[in-house]
C-alpha cells in the first residue's frame, strides 16, 4: 500500500514542480489570440470551455489504452509502476505537452506540420505517411476490439458490428467537433474515472493486499517476454505514447489561453498515469501471482480482466459500467484517430474543412482503407501498431528538442526522453522474435548505441545554430 501511496504522490507532485518547469520552459503567452479565436471556423477551431477540453484531450489520450496497457505490464511485476510514474512525468506529458502548444504556436497544425516546420520537408512528408499509417492502424484497432466482444454477447457476426462502429466513426468524423465529441466525450470521461476509481476503492474495502510483491530486482513474467524493451512497448499509454501527439492539436484548435496549457496537455497525462497506476496496481493485487492474471488474458483478453475486475469490486452495476466501458471508450479512440488523419490529409493538399462537401471527399476513401485493413489479421495490426506509436512518440520528442534548442532553451527535457525512446524502439525492431531475429544482448547494444549517435547528431547539428531575434513562427493569431 505504502508503494502504491508513494508512486501516486509522486505523479501529482511531478504535475506541480515538473510540469511548472516544463511550462516556465515553454513560456506561454496568456496575451497570444489562440487558433480557436482567430480561425473559427464552426468545424474543427472553436472556443470550449477549459474544464471540457480537459476531458475531451483524457478522453483522446486515453480512452481503453491505460487500462489494457497496464494491466498487460502488470505481467512484468512492479517494474511496471516505475515505469509508469517516470515514464509519464519526464515523457509522456513532457511529450503531449509540446506537441500541443507547438501546435498552438503553429496554428493548430496538425503533427506532420508541426515536425515539418522544425525538421524540415523530407521530415514533414514521413511524417504524413508514418501518422497516417499510424492513426488507420489505431481506428482499426479499436474497432476490432468492442466488435469482438460484441459479438460475443449477442452472436452476431463480426463485422456486423464493424459496420456500425465505422458508420459511427464517419458520422463523428466529419461532424463540427462540438455535436458528438464536445457533447459525448466529456461524459464517457467520467465513466473512464468512475471505473478507474471504483477499482481502487473497492481494493481496498474487500480488503485486498495491495501490491504483494514489492520485488523490483526481478521481471516475473509468465511467458518470460523480456522486460526490455518489451515493457516500454506495451505500456505506452500511462507512460508515453506516440498517439497522443495526433490528438494534441485537436484540442489545440479549442483551447482559450496559452496558459491553460499545463492543465490540458500535462494535466491530462498525469491524469492518464494515475489511471494507468491504479489498473496495473490492481492487476497485481487482485490475482494471485502473474500466472493467474495471465490465464484470464488468455481466456478473453485484457477485457475479460476489466470485466472481472468491476464484477467482483462494484457489483452487478459495476459489471455493467465496465461492459459500457470497454465498448465504447476504445470506440473514442478510434473516430478521433479518423479526424486526426482527415485534418493530416487535408493540411497536405491544402483543402478547406469548412465544407461538409470537402470533409466527405477526404473521409470516405479514409474509411474504405481502413475498413480494408479491418479484415486482416488482429495479431499482425497490433504488433506494428505498438512500434509505430512509439516511433511516432520518438520524432515528436526530436521535433520538441529542435523546437528548444534552437530558441537556447532547455533541450535536455526533451533530448533526453527521446534518447531513451530511441533505444527503445531501435531495440524492439532488432529483438528476436518481433524484428530482425537477433538476441536480446545484441539488439540491446545496437539500440543504445544508436540512441547515443542520434544524441551525439543532434548536438552537433544544432549547437551552433544562431537564435534569431524573433524564432517563433509569425502566425494569423498575432
Amino acid at each position: 500500500m505504502i508503494i502504491f501511496i508513494v508512486c501516486l504522490a509522486t505523479l501529482l507532485i511531478g504535475y506541480v514542480v515538473y510540469g511548472r518547469y516544463v511550462e516556465k520552459v515553454f513560456a506561454p503567452d496568456s496575451s497570444r489570440i489562440t487558433p480557436a479565436k482567430a480561425i473559427n471556423d464552426g468545424v474543427d477551431y472553436m472556443e470550449m470551455p477549459t474544464w471540457k477540453v480537459f476531458l475531451i484531450q483524457l478522453l483522446d489520450i486515453a480512452g481503453i489504452g491505460p487500462i489494457f496497457g497496464p494491466i498487460l505490464g502488470a505481467l512484468y511485476g512492479p517494474q511496471a509502476l516505475i515505469w509508469i510514474v517516470i515514464g509519464t512525468i519526464f515523457g509522456g506529458a513532457v511529450h503531449d505537452y509540446f506537441s500541443g502548444m507547438i501546435s498552438v504556436r503553429q496554428n493548430g497544425d496538425s503533427i506532420p506540420e508541426v515536425v515539418g516546420q522544425n525538421m524540415g520537408n523530407a521530415a514533414r512528408n514521413m511524417m504524413r505517411v508514418f501518422s497516417l499509417i499510424l492513426l488507420t492502424l489505431v481506428g482499426v484497432v479499436f474497432v476490432l476490439a468492442p466488435s469482438k466482444l460484441l459479438s460475443g454477447l449477442t452472436g452476431w457476426n463480426t463485422m456486423i458490428f464493424v459496420g456500425l462502429i465505422f458508420a459511427y466513426y464517419f458520422i463523428a468524423t466529419i461532424l463540427p467537433i462540438d455535436k458528438i465529441i464536445g457533447k459525448l466525450y466529456p461524459l464517457f470521461g467520467l465513466m473512464l474515472l468512475f471505473m478507474t476509481f471504483g477499482v481502487a476503492i473497492g481494493l481496498i474495502a474487500n480488503g485486498y493486499e495491495i501490491l504483494p510483491n514489492t520485488d523490483f530486482s526481478s521481471s516475473v513474467h509468465p511467458t518470460e517476454l523480456p522486460l526490455w524493451p518489451l515493457l516500454f512497448v506495451t505500456l505506452s499509454c500511462g507512460a508515453i505514447s506516440g498517439f497522443h501527439c495526433t490528438q494534441s492539436p485537436l484540442m489545440a484548435r479549442c483551447m482559450k489561453n496559452e496558459n491553460d496549457g499545463k492543465k490540458i496537455f500535462y494535466g491530462s497525462m498525469v491524469m492518464e498515469g494515475v489511471i494507468a497506476l491504479i489498473w496495473c496496481t490492481a492487476g497485481m493485487s487482485f490475482y494471485k501471482d502473474p500466472t493467474a492474471l495471465q490465464a484470464i488474458i488468455a481466456e478473453g483478453s485484457p477485457a475479460a480482466v476489466v470485466n472481472e475486475l468491476c464484477t467482483s469490486l462494484l457489483g452487478t452495476i459495476g459489471g455493467f459500467v465496465a461492459l459500457l466501458g470497454v465498448i465504447a471508450l476504445p470506440i473514442t479512440s478510434g473516430d478521433t484517430a479518423f479526424r486526426s488523419s482527415r485534418l493530416i490529409l487535408a493540411e497536405s493538399i491544402k483543402m478547406d474543412q469548412a465544407k461538409a462537401k470537402k470533409r466527405l471527399m477526404i473521409s470516405v476513401p479514409l474509411f474504405a482503407i481502413g475498413a480494408l485493413i479491418a479484415c486482416l489479421d488482429f495479431g499482425v495490426i497490433w504488433r506494428y501498431f505498438g512500434w509505430a506509436n512509439q516511433t511516432l512518440a520518438m520524432i515528436m520528442l526530436w521535433t520538441a528538442s529542435v523546437y528548444l534548442i534552437v530558441r537556447k532553451k532547455n533541450h535536455w527535457i526533451t533530448s533526453l526522453p527521446a534518447t531513451f525512446m530511441t533505444a527503445v524502439i531501435v531495440t524492439y525492431i532488432f529483438q528476436a522474435g518481433i524484428g530482425f531475429g537477433l538476441s536480446a544482448k545484441v539488439s540491446g547494444i545496437i539500440g543504445v548505441t544508436s540512441s547515443l549517435i542520434c544524441l551525439g547528431l543532434f548536438i552537433a547539428r544544432y549547437r551552433k545554430e544562431e537564435n534569431p531575434e524573433e524564432v517563433e513562427l509569425e502566425s494569423v493569431t498575432e
